[in-house]
């Protein structure tokens, strides 16, 4: 599996942890903001990270800012990008299961011991495992293709 990563400058310590973490487990890893400013714009870090995923460069993506939300709702723009901000395992089971979420995206205040856990549960998940679930995501996909008439 491959997966694309990024953060803005406050998450490079947690990026980098989950980095070390991820390639343990034998996962090919892209560093998609290999170098941070202080000043750095995260949708810029986001959309790198949506690319990958979009063009199928990488099977998911993970996306790491101070509250995660900024991110969240910067890669939710992209079409063919559903990105959830994590905050507990269900959340990350649910996020895949119902919503067919590509992309995880977590707030550098959660522990370490915790995102890995969401991680772990996200990748592990089964994506969309009930026809209601998927025929809502496809309401989502038509409404990004100008399709939807609800």
């Amino acid at each position: 599996m491959k997966i694309a990563i990024a953060s803005d400058h406050r998450g490079v310590k947690y990026k980098k942890e989950i980095i070390n973490y991820l390639e343990e487990k034998n996962y090919m890893v892209i560093d998609c903001s290999k170098e941070n400013t202080p000043t750095d714009d995260y949708p810029d870090f986001a959309f790198k990270v949506c690319k990958k995923v979009v063009e199928k460069e990488s099977d998911i993506g993970i996306l790491v800012c101070r509250t995660g939300i900024g991110m969240s709702i910067a890669a939710n723009k992209v079409k063919g990008v559903r990105c959830a901000k994590i905050n507990s395992i269900e959340d990350a089971i649910l996020s895949r299961n119902d919503n067919g979420a590509n992309i995880m995206t977590f707030n550098y205040t959660d522990s370490m011991a915790d995102i890995k856990k969401y991680i772990d549960a996200f990748i592990n998940a089964e994506v969309i495992n009930d026809e209601r679930h998927q025929r809502r995501v496809n309401k989502i996909m038509a409404y990004e293709e100008n399709h939807y008439h609800g």
